[in-house]
């Protein structure tokens, strides 16, 4: 299918709202030009002062349908968002896990009650969700899981543990998928809990990463109740509700955009540094173009996968290329940025946290081998190894 590149007259006037939104209203201190979202727990007051303003206009949740409070905004309404907020290097996803996957997972699958309880206090940022999937043994294989539910009365019992949970300690809620059928064919006998973060049994363990930042979690469950109407979907048929969230997760273009952001900056502090190579190492200079090109085609396979959502298809392997392309490309920027500096990169802090950082790119959101999978058996057509 053709790929749409240009804007549509509605859809040009719709850039020019979000830019002139940007211009006016975002904090001096978040567009500063470096792409991403990294770093910014050191800012979280201008982050909060630009939620309130995100907030203000509506955008908040821009694809969830106007009577639960979002913009229902076109697929393209969306992409053109994101990407103007990428450019500038603003945060877009400033409503987190509880916007961009627990919620649509509860206007698609969740009950009156709970879209009552839980939707508008998200949109209001008063709690903040975390997602309980991965465990020790479960995670690019995440049927395997084993952390057990076993229905006592109006409760579910909880025992087991999880790992990779980003923002654990800072939780209030957890989405999470749990064993409640051992007997069952992995993919079945799996349930859709919400688990509320202060109930008794529940430890959170930081893990420290060798960045030495403390982003991910390991989560205990000891004899941890969940009332049986925090289900989501029915009993046993949760791995099907899980995909649906895992569904929400994969769209690339604040990625794509923010890789290349990474790399303009990455250049402009080449060409200023004394300690750089950028003058001096021809392959330098060559690293720089070659990724500068990966750039364009990760901001394309972003192109591919919207326009295929524009036309009412559904992406699949295609958001895998497009997630596994951006997330090599984000660890070879890390790597020019270290050849860039050599030993010097050691004690610049920016190339070596960017370094160490890159290492999780191509494990979060989906192992590069998973995709690789996909993309074989989907794209290609390959049988199953």
């Amino acid at each position: 299918m053709a790929i749409q590149l240009g804007d549509s007259p509605e859809e040009a006037a719709w850039r020019q709202e979000v830019r002139q939104f940007i211009e006016q209203e975002a904090p001096a201190e978040l567009k500063t030009g470096g792409g991403g979202e990294g770093g910014l727990f050191g800012r979280m007051g201008a982050v909060k002062q630009w939620r309130d303003k995100v907030a203000e206009k509506g955008w908040i949740a821009p694809s969830w349908p106007k009577q639960y409070g979002g913009a229902e905004m076109s697929v393209v309404g969306q992409f053109i968002m994101n990407e103007e907020f990428a450019e500038a290097g603003v945060p877009s996803n400033v409503g987190g896990f509880g916007v961009m996957m627990i919620g649509p997972t509860l206007i698609e699958h969740g009950t009156e009650e709970q879209k009552e309880e839980h939707l508008g206090r998200i949109l209001r940022g008063e709690v903040i969700w975390c997602q309980g999937y991965s465990e020790p043994g479960a995670g690019s294989d995440l049927a395997a899981l084993q952390t057990r539910a076993v229905r006592d009365g109006d409760d579910y019992v909880l025992n087991g543990q999880k790992i990779w949970t980003t923002g654990a300690q800072y939780s209030d809620w957890m989405y999470m998928l749990a064993r409640t059928d051992p007997e069952a064919p992995k993919h079945r006998g799996i349930t859709y809990l919400l688990v509320d973060m202060k109930s008794p049994g529940i430890t959170v363990q930081p893990l420290t990463t060798m960045a030495g930042t403390q982003t991910f979690n390991e989560v205990f469950f000891e004899d941890v109740r969940v009332p049986v109407q925090n289900r989501v979907g029915e009993e046993n048929r949760g791995w099907y509700v899980g995909t649906t969230t895992l569904d929400f997760e994969r769209s690339s273009i604040g990625s794509a955009i923010g890789v290349r952001k990474s790399l303009e900056g990455l250049m402009r502090r080449a060409k200023e540094g004394k300690e750089s190579s950028f003058e001096r190492s021809a392959s330098v200079r060559h690293e720089f173009v070659d990724r500068w090109v990966e750039a364009e085609v990760a901001k394309m396979l972003s192109y591919r996968v919207i326009s295929m959502q524009a036309a009412g298809m559904i992406p699949n392997y295609e958001a895998s290329m497009c997630k596994l392309f951006t997330s090599e490309l984000q660890q070879r920027i890390a790597n020019l940025s270290m050849h860039l500096y050599g030993m010097h990169g050691n004690v610049i802090n920016r190339s070596s946290m960017g370094y160490m950082q890159g290492v999780s790119a191509t494990i979060a959101g989906g192992t590069t081998e998973v995709q690789k999978n996909i993309m074989a058996t989907r794209g290609l057509g390959l049988p199953r190894g």
